[in-house]
């Protein structure tokens, strides 16, 4: 009974600490982004002064914000989306669509702008994607998007700054 019980508990605080609206979550640490060299870095100290806590959390941690709680998810004006991180153009608002998932969806990146790694958290492998001039954490690339690519890169909004009626 003890062995049981204690299963239960310990499966219900693993429930509600993934679910109980908590505003980001962290994947596990490490990967070979956190392993490559990148044209800006900064420790980790210089990074916190220049990124809010929850950039922090996800740009360098590789959290994860809650589905439609970015402004930009709704953000429809011409424009160029940058790393908050860095300040690099990534994507462009000519790509960006509608995907449904609460997060701002993408069908390509801008050329040079992001790198991508194997993400194996979760129970699955996804394609992890972040700014190739800083390493930071965007989000990830899945096979279900629209044509011409059928990718859609979802993405963290607050990883991003958006400047409207800029072009690439």
């Amino acid at each position: 009974m003890l062995k049981r019980r204690s299963f239960l508990l310990g499966s219900a605080g693993a429930i509600a600490a993934l679910s109980g609206g908590a505003l980001f979550w962290r994947n596990a640490p490490g990967g070979s982004a956190a392993a490559e060299n990148f044209e800006i870095t900064k420790a980790d100290d210089e990074w916190r002064e220049i990124l809010t806590p929850q950039q922090y959390a996800v740009l360098r941690e590789e959290g994860t914000e809650r589905a439609f709680s970015s402004p930009l998810n709704d953000e429809k004006r011409a424009g160029l989306f940058h790393c908050a991180g860095c300040d690099l153009p990534v994507y462009s608002s000519e790509v960006k669509y509608d995907s449904g998932t609460g997060w701002p969806s993408f069908w390509e990146s801008l050329p040079n702008a992001i790198g991508t790694k194997d993400d194996n958290t979760l129970f699955m492998t996804r394609t992890e994607c972040h700014c190739r001039r800083c390493g930071g954490h965007f989000g990830h690339i899945f096979d279900d998007g629209p044509p011409p690519t059928g990718k859609r890169h979802c993405l963290n909004g607050v990883a991003l700054t958006f400047k409207p009626e800029e072009t690439a």
